[in-house]
């Protein structure tokens, strides 16, 4: 398994394109792992998309460079169950919030990983005031590699974005 922490790799946002394209070629699953933003990717990862999954690599003609591998989303929402409902301050359902990443995959070909085998987004709540991102990656590493332990060939080699 390769993880590649964006935020670590990245802090001026300035992307080295060839070697994130380069990354999943070597993966079985690509999986998108990031806290949720005003509804959304954090800014390096919308970044992250615009310079790596570029017309003619990812997407367009010739653009077959993803076409087919397995994408998982895993996400934290840094809120409690009820703040994703009609009634909570999201004001909508998780759902609502899937969209952009869920056709950015599959504008590259993607496809979403099992849903027998493993959620398509997998939310951590995080008590409020509890916004330790580095603590929250922790916890989804364990999370992760508990996950790994019980099905070992889905995880075997992934890229993470965070």
């Amino acid at each position: 398994m390769e993880i590649r922490s964006l935020h670590d790799l990245y802090p001026g946002y300035a992307i080295d394109v060839e070697a994130e394209q380069r990354a999943p070629s070597a993966c079985s699953i690509v999986v998108w792992q990031h806290p949720l933003y005003w509804y959304t990717a954090p800014a390096l990862l919308k970044h992250w998309f615009e310079q790596v999954l570029t017309f003619g690599w990812a997407h367009g003609p010739g653009g077959h460079a993803l076409q087919g591998e397995r994408c998982l989303w895993i996400t934290t929402t840094g809120a409690d169950a009820e703040s994703c409902t009609p009634a909570g301050v999201s004001a909508h359902e998780f759902e609502a919030f899937v969209p952009v990443v869920r056709q950015t995959a599959r504008f590259c070909g993607m496809r979403r990983g099992s849903r027998t085998t493993i959620p398509r987004q997998i939310r951590a709540c995080i008590p409020p005031g509890r916004h330790d991102l580095r603590a929250t990656a922790r916890t989804n590493r364990v999370r992760a590699k508990d996950r790994r332990r019980r099905r070992p060939s889905l995880f075997s080699r992934a890229i993470v974005g965070s």
